[in-house]
């Protein structure tokens, strides 16, 4: 628009404004060099943070499940290691149960059914491959009662177990009608007369031991009591039968009472029980009973079902002198007095036992204590013959270790373990703080991944748990959480089982001990990080895509340095991968890395298979 008082439209601007615009050009350029210089607000961190990692968000992973063989197209030029899959003569590999190495061990304690891993130079380069019509696990709770026979393809429990109501087999899948050795009526039946006794269905009874737990049937049909159950079996002549536990939905390890320590720590379930599991409770002086005391809280229940109880009517099935199971009885109630505990119940079948609140009523005539130790320093170590001493207590009605409220209260009460101050640098508040911030990363999680929270993810594992907060988000009848605590990081497992969850110690380093394609959803924080100066994060890796179901899904959370690392090894294992921001931004250098294993089997075309490299 032209001034009427300068009609040329040209306007004379002063020397004032001329200095102004040549001032804060200077001012700009200056600013700018001195954030390029690394003394701005992060400025450097974040354009080499953003160099780094692809941290747009996930839109484009499919989580979905696909039953059919599709076949894999690696890319041309990969830029990392390509691991071809094992030979199918590896689909079921544990690594570090397996039955050739076993047999050089010896028998006496189930020494040869232990953790015995490869050496460095045996150790597997290859992905372990998914049975040929593998299907994804129906969900829970159907799974707990069918099984597609293409996962599992062994039928030798149907025919031994058949008269115990184990498992049958239907057409193309098996079908757990919840029997069991001890409960060939049912378990709930079985489940019904424990109740009685013990307190299940008011939450004072949140966390379970099962040894022996055959399909895990009890453990399966507790879980709708809510009570979560860890059980366990060894790899025997009595196929698949932890793998079937999983498959069904249910928590289970591979494990044995033999010569060293339970991988949970003291104190940490609310009963235990043995039915029919032909554990020699009398031998060793008591050893394995001793055992069982060690990992039972105070106030908690032993059931017994099976040899020697109601001998009178097995000993000649059990093919057995009536003397010889009515001292074995006998001892077993010895043994039970100098652990502290009392006969509740005897009828039919079953012998329940409560181990008392605390020791100061106890009957313990020249016991032998266990000396004082790290009571959860138990990896490897050696199972001893001896007493875990209860906690020291001021009263007689005070429960030893401290009283725990009822379950579901007690998933974010305060631990004993925190408020004794048990646990380096915890306190009441990081706790509560921890329990917040968990909170928003699960969140933050199912924004990401919308499957998480739902029945698609059944069986999940947190390799690095600390406190259980991520399980304690995801807490729901739809899914379980497997808490690994590192045995080289804090020993935080006695506060996940305080809070009513379960879980184990394990080193990262070695195969966990599980089947393949037992889990759904894994969840890795800081786990990378942990281990980069202990063992190689291929080994790690692989040891991921075994226990990882097809289609399931990986979260990492590390430094994105670490990720990248991460990253680059998993793009030559059939994963696809994508890289996230942290909940707070980019300028954050902890970054989500999600994966999402692709779903292939062995023997098909394009999946050939090859020995170890």
């Amino acid at each position: 628009m032209v001034s009427k008082h300068n009609p040329s439209g040209n306007k004379k601007r002063s020397p004032l404004s001329i200095f102004a615009v040549i001032g804060l050009c200077c001012f700009f350029y200056i600013l700018g060099a001195w954030q390029r210089s690394g003394f701005g607000k992060g400025d450097s961190i974040a354009l080499e943070v953003t160099k780094q990692a692809d941290c747009s968000i996930f839109t484009n992973l499919n989580f979905e499940t696909h039953h059919n063989d599709v076949e894999i197209v690696e890319p041309s030029k990969p830029k990392a290691q390509v691991f071809k899959p094992c030979d199918v003569k590896y689909t079921d590999y544990t690594p570090c149960q397996e039955q050739d190495r076993a047999m050089k061990f010896p028998r006496d304690n189930m020494i040869y059914r232990e953790r015995h891993c490869p050496p460095e130079e045996e150790k597997l380069h290859c992905l372990i491959p998914a049975p040929k019509g593998y299907m994804t696990p129906f969900e829970w709770p159907k799974s707990r009662d069918y099984v597609h026979y293409a996962n599992v393809p062994h039928k030798s429990l149907t025919v031994e177990k058949a008269v115990q109501n184990w498992v049958q087999f239907k057409g193309n899948v098996f079908k757990f009608p919840g029997g069991g050795t001890m409960f060939p009526q049912g378990a709930d039946a079985y489940i019904d007369e424990l109740a009685s006794v013990i307190p299940i269905a008011d939450g004072s009874v949140r966390t379970a031991l099962d040894t022996g737990c055959g399909v895990a049937s009890w453990g399966a049909y507790m879980l709708k009591r809510n009570v979560l159950a860890m059980s366990f079996a060894p790899r025997d002549n009595h196929e698949a039968q932890v793998q079937f536990a999983l498959e069904r939905g249910v928590p289970a390890v591979i494990g044995v009472l033999g010569s060293i320590n339970l991988p949970y720590p003291s104190r940490a379930f609310d009963m235990a029980q043995c039915s029919r599991c032909l554990i020699p409770w009398t031998a060793n002086d008591g050893m394995y009973l001793m055992e069982v005391d060690r990992v039972l809280r105070p106030g908690g229940y032993w059931v017994l079902s099976g040899p020697p109880i109601n001998w009178k009517t097995y000993y000649q099935v059990w093919k057995r002198t009536k003397e010889d199971l009515k001292a074995e009885q006998k001892k077993i109630e010895e043994l039970a007095e100098q652990l502290c505990w009392e006969k509740k119940y005897e009828k039919g079948d079953i012998a329940i036992f409560r181990k008392k609140v605390n020791d100061k009523s106890c009957i313990r005539n020249s016991a032998n204590m266990c000396k004082p130790r790290g009571s959860d320093d138990v990896w490897y170590k050696k199972m001893e013959t001896c007493i875990t001493p209860f906690p020291k207590v001021s009263s007689a009605s005070e429960v030893a270790g401290g009283e725990l409220k009822k379950f579901p209260a007690r998933l974010f009460a305060v631990p004993p373990h925190i408020s004794k101050g048990l646990v380096e640098g915890v306190s009441v508040e990081s706790y509560q703080e921890d329990n917040k911030l968990w909170k928003k990363h699960v969140n933050a999680y199912k924004r990401i991944n919308r499957l998480i929270g739902t029945a698609r993810y059944r069986n999940v594992m947190d390799m690095n748990a600390g406190l259980g907060g991520f399980a304690a988000a995801l807490e729901s009848p739809k899914s379980w959480v497997m808490n690994v605590v590192p045995t080289i990081g804090k020993d935080t497992l006695g506060v996940i089982y305080e809070r009513g969850l379960i879980g184990i110690y394990h080193d990262w380093c070695e195969g966990f001990s599980t089947y393949p394609r037992t889990y759904d959803l894994i969840h890795a924080n800081g786990v990378f990080s942990l281990y980069q100066d202990n063992c190689s994060f291929e080994d790690i890796l692989l040891e991921m895509d075994r226990i990882l179901r097809p289609e399931g899904a990986v979260i990492f959370r590390d430094d994105v340095d670490v990720l990248n690392k991460v990253r680059k090894i998993a793009g030559g294992m059939r994963w696809d991968t994508k890289m996230n921001d942290h909940e707070d931004g980019p300028l954050v250098p902890e970054k989500i890395l999600v994966a999402v294993k692709q779903y292939w089997v062995g023997g098909i075309k394009g999946n050939s298979t090859s020995s170890a490299e």
